[in-house]
């Protein structure tokens, strides 16, 4: 049986995890502003994979963020059963929370995999130019 400040102490972490998800959204919203801004200047060859990996991890980061308040809904849920004297039901609602912010950590370390896809696409298309420029540089030679 649990008592009233265990789901209490969630409260918190999952504010701290809505907080860092939050600073994962709007750094990846200002990449794509970014990269649309790039795109619109000129077109990139590397920039179809780029909207394709930025896409997934928005998906990602919003599925974090709903796993996340689906977490404290359900951990708020557990502190007013508690409350009430319902504390078997307030055991099952705490369960079910913490199952809820597991599969939202699970999801954010999917994105932070894939963030790192990103960063290689970039890596690509910067060992591509330095190629490029060094084929040039001994075609002038």
């Amino acid at each position: 049986m649990i008592e009233i400040n265990t789901p209490a102490i969630l409260f918190p972490a999952i504010s701290l995890l809505m907080l860092a998800y939050t600073n994962r959204y709007l750094a990846l919203a200002s990449l794509i502003r970014k990269l649309h801004s790039d795109y619109v200047a000129g077109h990139e060859p590397e920039v179809r994979a780029q909207i394709e990996n930025l896409r997934f991890r928005m998906r990602l980061i919003r599925q974090m963020q709903a796993l996340g308040m689906i977490s404290l809904l359900f951990c708020l849920g557990s502190v007013i059963l508690v409350l009430a004297g319902l504390v078997r039901s307030g055991t099952g609602f705490f369960a079910i929370a913490l199952f809820f912010m597991a599969a939202s950590i699970v999801q954010c370390l999917r994105e932070i995999i894939r963030s790192g896809g990103a960063l290689d696409i970039l890596l690509r298309q910067m060992e591509t130019a330095e190629a490029q420029y060094e084929q040039n540089q001994r075609g002038k030679s």
